[in-house]
């Protein structure tokens, strides 16, 4: 008898306006309100989300807040708090881990599962996890359900925007086996992977608006004039994808950058931020258990001429002075006396897991002990300093370096 390849189960999972939705739950009075979170408008702020009253209104991810306050002037406007954020996503993938190890994280707020060995429906799978999701950490979610990774992203963004309620959507959409390609048809081409506006231009101007109008078209025609992406674009348009879970994705840099609303010039302002930018990149490190090899600055003039200048050490770095030192250092070399400052930040690269026998050191406000009693104390300090921030903020507990 022939062998059959089972049809695969693909869950798409996104966090409905993720950042808002923890906002709510530091403060419930912004429920219901059209608010966003991201910069001020006297700050060159842009919207990072915004909760879906505000969407009704008009506003934008992605927007400058000045247009965003256009659009809807009693708009609220919050400040980001990535650690928070941060801790939140931790605690849903962790969740969506529990369901299945075939779980590849896209973004904070958004990742595939594999659930094909999982006995049950895809469906109620699907909703199985955005219950528990919602009863366990309170948030409102979104899926989408194919036969791959495609169709499954474009039916999570399909089934939200049919939801015009101004709440969050809290939508499951189901592409059945087999009806990828006419489930793909209507959509606009620009909702295909691999269609930007100068493609999707070029495309309309062929008369093909829809993805069933690039399935109709000859395969080749479209190799010839779009090359390779042509080809891809006629095989995604037939819902066509075997692309697997990637479960790992190597991290290769981390960076803090600050662009400020008006031209800076003081030196040592410019310093203590660059600091500041260093402890934030030593955290990420330590939260990540890595080290890393290189440590870059970047400059911007108020001409918009951007400088990116690196230096490698003979030993990985890993503590927020070690990252300080040398980002000072560059910042001396490379910045003349007075000149002007627009955008000032820091990174890290080369990174990997620190070497056996040389260790991974705490941010060097509490500097590695030699004694174990030391160490152990100091861990236990800089694990009770790390909970503070999540609870209150990355700004709860500072160096004394970092106060103006």
């Amino acid at each position: 008898m022939p062998m059959t390849t089972q049809l695969r189960k693909i869950l798409h999972f996104d966090l409905d306006a993720f950042f808002c939705a923890v906002e709510e739950q530091l403060n419930p009075s912004l429920r219901g309100l059209p608010f966003a979170v991201g910069g001020r408008p006297d700050q060159r702020g842009v919207v990072a989300s915004c909760s879906y009253p505000a969407r009704m209104m008009g506003v934008r991810s992605a927007m400058p807040t000045s247009q965003a306050l256009r659009h809807c002037p009693q708009l609220v406007i919050v400040d980001s708090r990535m650690g928070n954020y941060d801790e939140v996503s931790h605690r849903v993938m962790s969740l969506l881990h529990e369901l299945t190890p075939l779980v590849e994280q896209l973004s904070i707020d958004e990742a595939f599962l594999d659930v094909s060995s999982l006995p049950g429906d895809a469906l109620s799978l699907a909703r199985s996890l955005q219950a528990q999701v919602k009863d366990k950490i309170g948030l409102p979610s979104s899926l989408g359900v194919a036969t791959n990774k495609l169709v499954a992203k474009i039916a999570t963004d399909v089934g939200k925007a049919a939801v015009r309620s101004g709440d969050y959507p809290r939508s499951i959409q189901v592409v059945p086996p087999g009806q990828e390609a006419a489930f793909l048809a209507p959509l606009p081409v620009d909702a295909l992977w691999g269609v930007g506006p100068k493609t999707a231009e070029r495309l309309n101007a062929l008369g093909i608006h829809t993805i069933g109008d690039i399935a109709r078209w000859p395969a080749d025609d479209l190799a010839h004039r779009f090359g390779k992406n042509g080809a891809d674009l006629h095989r995604r348009a037939q819902g066509l994808d075997e692309r697997e879970i990637v479960t790992e994705r190597e991290t290769k840099s981390i960076s803090q950058e600050t662009t400020f609303v008006n031209d800076l010039a003081d030196g040592q302002t410019l310093r203590r931020i660059l600091t500041e930018q260093s402890a934030q990149v030593a955290r990420r490190l330590k939260r990540d258990g890595l080290v890393a090899r290189t440590v870059t600055i970047k400059l911007r003039w108020p001409d918009f001429t951007t400088l990116t200048r690196q230096i490698t050490g003979e030993m990985p770095v890993s503590t927020a002075d070690e990252i300080t030192r040398l980002a000072l250092q560059l910042l001396a070399d490379n910045r003349p006396p007075d000149q002007p400052v627009r955008l000032i930040g820091v990174g890290v690269s080369g990174l990997g897991p620190p070497v056996r026998g040389l260790g991974i050191h705490q941010m060097s406000i509490w500097d590695l002990p030699t004694d174990p009693a030391e160490q152990a104390k100091a861990d236990r300090l800089y694990d009770a300093v790390q909970s503070l921030r999540r609870r209150f903020g990355d700004d709860a507990v500072r160096r004394g370096s970092e106060l103006g």
